[in-house]
């Protein structure tokens, strides 16, 4: 193993996750900078523990442009008791806090995607040192992980909990009946077009339960969507048996990505028309989207037709599209 990888982590911790009882504090990164020398990344951090027993890890703003997953845990740190938990809950609502407060999907210090960064590097990049901090040290710690995400301002998507296809088929079914505990509205077996890098792989390669979201998008919150979070969050540390009472079951509705047509990528630039609102069925050959030539009037507009029949099940939010953006999702 080499040195760089040896090194400590530059990240400490002002909570001692052994201990028991509520703890608010900080995850501080050094980080020097013009207008101040010895500044510091202070990431909140909230421990709650109570004797022995399972993990829960529950991360919000992994992107910093996604909002239900921030809200629920800001509120489930503030709420949660002690002596309501049977084990440890460990929450870190804005995870790549420098994009949370700047209200974009990448960090602003070093345009870090910290979901393309792990395992990260404790002599990298701010986002890369923080990546690192979870896969060494707070991930290790965890039972079952909880990841939120929604589709920030570049996509909307129906409300779902997912989880991975895998090759452990145990671990795959454990994280399968953690989504159904969840209770989005729907719930997804989940494809992922670019998995290296991802927070997700780190965890599930550790032998983690792991759950995601996406709770809608647009960049904000509804207050549907963060009730769902609020709801399937409490869901899955019930399941876990880190908090008493019952699962608050609701109805869900299973979908699958099965490959690689799930997904229409625009090849033009252009105003994006959707044929088809979320949720709603598409037959293979069927128009989803058009997209309208801006640079004059006159022209036709490119039609993105599905490669299968399903729903669509997220589309791309803003008005005007590039090409290699995501058009669209469909799921069956």
């Amino acid at each position: 193993m080499s040195d760089t990888i040896m090194r400590p982590s530059p990240i400490s911790a002002t909570v001692d996750f052994e201990a028991d009882g509520v703890q608010h504090g900080f995850l501080r990164l050094p980080y020097s900078r013009d207008d101040s020398a010895w500044g510091s990344v202070m990431i909140p951090i909230t421990v709650i523990r109570n004797g022995h027993g399972q993990t829960a890890l529950l991360t919000g703003g992994n992107h910093g442009d996604e909002y239900e997953g921030p809200i629920a845990l800001f509120d489930l740190a503030r709420t949660l008791r002690a002596e309501e938990v049977k084990g440890r809950v460990i929450i870190v609502p804005a995870m790549n806090y420098p994009a949370f407060l700047s209200q974009t999907r990448t960090s602003p210090i070093d345009k870090g995607n910290m979901n393309r960064s792990f395992p990260g590097r404790p002599d990298g990049t701010v986002t890369q040192k923080i990546a690192d901090y979870f896969q060494r040290v707070l991930l290790p710690l965890a039972d079952i992980v909880l990841d939120f995400h929604s589709g920030g301002r570049t996509l909307d998507f129906l409300p779902f909990c997912a989880a991975h296809i895998l090759p452990d088929k145990k671990q795959e079914a454990k994280g399968f009946e953690f989504v159904q505990a969840f209770g989005a509205p729907y719930s997804m077996k989940m494809l992922e077009i670019d998995a290296v890098g991802m927070y997700d792989t780190a965890a599930e390669e550790m032998g983690k339960i792991f759950i995601t979201t996406e709770l809608g998008g647009g960049g904000t919150a509804t207050a549907k969507s963060a009730a769902i979070a609020k709801r399937g969050v409490m869901n899955v540390l019930t399941h876990a048996g880190i908090v008493e009472g019952v699962v608050e079951e609701q109805p869900t509705q299973w979908l699958d990505m099965p490959d690689g047509d799930c997904f229409l990528f625009a090849e033009e630039a252009g105003l994006v028309e959707f044929a088809v609102d979320l949720g709603q069925p598409v037959k293979k050959g069927e128009v989803v989207a058009r997209i309208h030539p801006v640079g004059r009037t006159g022209s036709l507009p490119v039609e993105l037709c599905s490669r299968m029949t399903g729903i669509l099940a997220a589309r791309h939010f803003p008005g005007l599209i590039k090409p290699g953006d995501c058009a669209a999702v469909l799921a069956v």
